[in-house]
């Protein structure tokens, strides 16, 4: 054949070959970690300034790894946004901590895909504990199934396709072997101010849209209105929870809303993207009453845990459910003999990488102590937040702050807006514009855990600023 040569071999793996490039990285990654404290919060340059500096054309040969390692860092540098600092409000984004981001690193090094127990025995020991420590910290089954998952979207599809393929067994359907095509219909019960995220799952599982029950002003659900309609309902049933409001930060009533969704055959998920970690804190034991009592779970770790993106953790209390759903069957998959589910039977992907080692890291550095006051300690900058700005002229807290989640008003819509615009111009400090309850909102997130007194502090003045300058 013209042109074919035979093939020589493999280039010999040198370590040298990695020394200099992971070196390079290294001294570009602390220097953004070291101005992360004190520069400005919003990135430098626009996305089509970015677009324009990243037009490169494909190289026609190699280029050293050491000048592409140099190229990204000084080109993407004037784009990146610090949502690790003290200062970043915006979405509910946590920081890294230290722990967690040198594990992360050698998750790449190591660049185990963590499917199968028997392949990669170490990543899914490591995996299995961290999983372990998270029942054992919000006080939850601890023979549930754990998955790590990319984000609190695909945590929520775990619980919800497990659901699914529960209440149709008990309704004598098998969606696995049939498929939704004639099913019974599943009924979504869901709260007025249920997360897009939950809605976005019942779509890729052809659930349609859920039926939402009436809030009350913080957010939570009524239970009055659960009681009305769970009586309307016959078939198979599916509740969702919400624990941590997107504004309020509010709790649904978990106890009794799960006794009364139990009492008519549905499956009780719970949405705790952020909030779920208020578990690991006796300050909220009477507001997550009962939250053990659900059958499934959903939050995430790069949130509250402050571990690197991305990392969400799907929690089902009937393991046998989860694998129900997610379980894949090939011939070459190689089982471990111990007949224990193996992570890929967990999460919805066959191959990924091992996202809950930082998991494992940061409960190891933390201890139950560390995160205990980690998450109180968000609440309480939350609430530090709240009542400095509360003392601005003009502002008004929305929310009754009882967690992580503050919304603040200016008046009128527009002037709303034009606040939180000013202050994002500014630049010291990211907080997100929203709408709740009828009303533009000034939305803040306290997620990071490197966020100290000063952080506040400087927040509450740039956002004085703000005011003024209007």
């Amino acid at each position: 054949m013209r042109g074919w040569r035979a093939y020589s071999g493999p280039v010999p793996l040198s370590p040298d070959e990695y020394r200099e490039p992971l070196a390079h990285a290294v001294q570009h990654a602390s220097d953004w970690l070291n101005s992360v404290p004190s520069r400005r919060v919003r990135p430098r340059d626009t996305i089509d300034q970015l677009e324009s500096a990243f037009a490169l054309d494909l190289p026609e040969g190699p280029t050293a790894a050491t000048e592409v390692v140099d190229e990204l860092a000084r080109l993407a540098k004037p784009g990146l946004m610090a949502i690790g600092s003290g200062r970043f409000f915006g979405w509910v984004m946590g920081g890294t901590l230290p722990a967690a981001l040198a594990s992360d690193w050698m998750v790449s090094a190591w660049d185990q895909n963590n499917g199968l127990r028997y392949a990669t025995p170490a990543t899914a020991a490591i995996e299995e504990r961290a999983g372990a420590w998270i029942l054992d910290l919000l006080g939850l089954p601890a023979e549930s199934s754990v998955g790590f998952t990319t984000g609190g979207t695909m945590a929520n599809f775990v619980g919800l396709a497990a659901g699914r393929g529960a209440v149709l067994e008990t309704a004598g359907w098998n969606v696995n072997r049939d498929g939704l095509t004639g099913a019974p219909k599943v009924t979504v019960l869901a709260g007025a101010e249920v997360h897009s995220s939950v809605e976005l799952v019942l779509r890729y599982l052809g659930l349609g849209e859920p039926v939402l029950v009436a809030a009350d002003e913080q957010g939570r659900m009524r239970l009055d209105a659960l009681a009305e309609a769970l009586d309307t309902i016959s078939g198979p049933l599916i509740l969702a929870l919400q624990v941590g409001n997107l504004h309020s930060g509010a709790f649904d009533p978990l106890r009794e809303a799960i006794r009364m969704a139990h009492s008519h055959g549905a499956w009780v998920h719970v949405d705790g993207a952020f909030g779920l970690w208020a578990a690991a804190s006796p300050r909220w034991g009477e507001a997550l009453d009962g939250l053990n009592t659900a059958d499934s779970w959903a939050t995430d770790a790069h949130k509250t845990l402050n571990v690197p993106y991305d990392c969400g953790v799907a929690i089902v209390a009937r393991a046998g459910a989860a694998q129900s759903a997610l379980t894949a069957h090939t011939s070459y998959f190689i089982r471990d003999d111990a007949g224990i589910a193996d992570p890929m039977d967990r999460v919805p992907e066959l191959s990924r990488r091992a996202r809950g080692i930082p998991v494992w890291a940061a409960l190891r550095s933390l201890g139950r102590s560390g995160v205990v006051s980690l998450v109180e300690g968000l609440a309480d900058n939350a609430r530090s937040l709240a009542d400095g700005l509360s003392l601005i002229p003009g502002a008004e807290v929305l929310n009754d702050v009882v967690f992580t989640q503050v919304c603040v008003a200016f008046g009128s819509d527009e002037r709303t807006r034009a606040v939180t615009q000013a202050l994002i111009n500014d630049g010291v400090v990211w907080m997100s514009g929203s709408r709740w309850a009828g009303r533009d909102v000034m939305r803040i997130s306290v997620s990071n855990w490197s966020t100290n007194a000063a952080d506040v502090a400087t927040s509450i003045d740039a956002v004085a600023r703000a005011v003024a300058s209007l």
